[in-house]
């Protein structure tokens, strides 16, 4: 499959939420879906060639895919949730799956889905609504194959990710930024700070990663840490998803509210980085003005900005955040 085929195949699982799921929560759904499905299909991949290498020995291959990088329980398969999409629990079943995949992963997954629930009524409507419109979801999901030794080329699933974030941001309009920076501002703001290796890269207001992820690819070579830090616990969600897709699943990413409650932390100081890129909201309101001439870490020494408008204190803190002298940062503001 290629990269138009695919989102093409998950675009019109969006379709089949139209009308009945609030656009706004589409995203969080079709794509926890297509994550679910790359997990199973790239586990399907591995088993296969386990199998082959060790001439279908079931003990080898149970060993081999322990040293895997994930793992995925024959019950959290998307192939499982599938062959069960007639059963009368279809939402519950599918929040077990996920439930079983943050269990069996706890180091890169913990929390990931716990804003999530396939068997919400609110969101999905009453029994027999909730298992039509998830039947359909899972019929449209099942068309792809997204085994690696399937695909043209390694990216196609971080990008298919990347499409999609940027599709449901383009819905979202004014208030996108919230989760995504278009491509274009993150390519040019990731060339402009220049991150080299060994580089220690922050964005505190990281939204889905897409701009970390941008200046992760600009290192060109994989001798770098990633730090973040996101406030919106569902976007928090669909980052540290972006991130285990682009495998960089070491990245550090918090979830919290910087200004009030910075994360990154080294005993109780601020982390210092390399390189701290951000593309924060504009113009915050009620950003925490009133607490901020007590900070605890001094970030506003310099003044403490409008207390209807956070961009400065934004500023203030990923100054305060970048290694003295040698620190680089970049900043999207109005």
């Amino acid at each position: 499959m290629d990269q138009s085929q695919i989102n093409g195949i998950v675009w019109k699982a969006c379709d089949s939420l139209r009308g009945k799921v609030d656009p706004s929560q589409y995203k969080d759904y079709v794509l926890t879906l297509l994550f679910v499905k790359y997990l199973s299909d790239v586990w399907k991949d591995k088993r296969a060639f386990y199998a082959e290498k060790y001439n279908n020995d079931a003990t080898r291959v149970e060993r081999a895919l322990r040293n895997e990088r994930f793992q995925v329980p024959e019950s959290c398969t998307f192939e499982y949730v599938y062959a069960n999409r007639n059963e009368s629990n279809l939402g519950e079943i599918i929040d077990i799956a996920l439930t079983g995949l943050e269990d069996a992963n706890r180091t890169k997954l913990a929390n990931v889905f716990r804003n999530i629930s396939f068997n919400s009524e609110a969101i999905f409507g009453q029994t027999k609504e909730r298992n039509t419109l998830l039947k359909n979801l899972l019929a449209d999901f099942s068309q792809l194959d997204l085994q690696p030794s399937h695909l043209e080329g390694n990216d196609i699933i971080g990008d298919a990710y990347e499409y999609l974030i940027s599709r449901f941001a383009g819905d979202a309009g004014k208030k996108a930024g919230e989760f995504y920076t278009p491509a274009e501002v993150s390519t040019l703001l990731a060339k402009l700070v220049d991150p080299q290796a060994g580089n220690r890269i922050c964005d505190p207001a990281c939204g889905s990663g897409s701009l970390l992820i941008k200046v992760a690819k600009e290192v060109g070579s994989n001798n770098f840490s990633l730090y973040g830090q996101e406030n919106n616990g569902s976007t928090w969600a669909l980052c540290r998803m972006n991130m285990f897709l682009h495998e960089l699943d070491q990245a550090n990413i918090e979830w919290g509210d910087t200004l009030n409650n910075p994360k990154l932390l080294e005993g109780d100081h601020l982390m210092k980085f390399h390189i701290v890129v951000a593309n924060p909201p504009f113009s915050l309101d009620k950003w925490g003005a009133e607490n901020a001439s007590i900070d605890q870490f001094g970030r506003f020494h310099r003044g403490v900005p409008p207390k209807s408008k956070g961009d400065y204190a934004f500023i203030s803190h990923m100054v305060e955040t970048a290694y003295e002298d040698i620190g680089k940062v970049g900043v999207i503001v109005p």
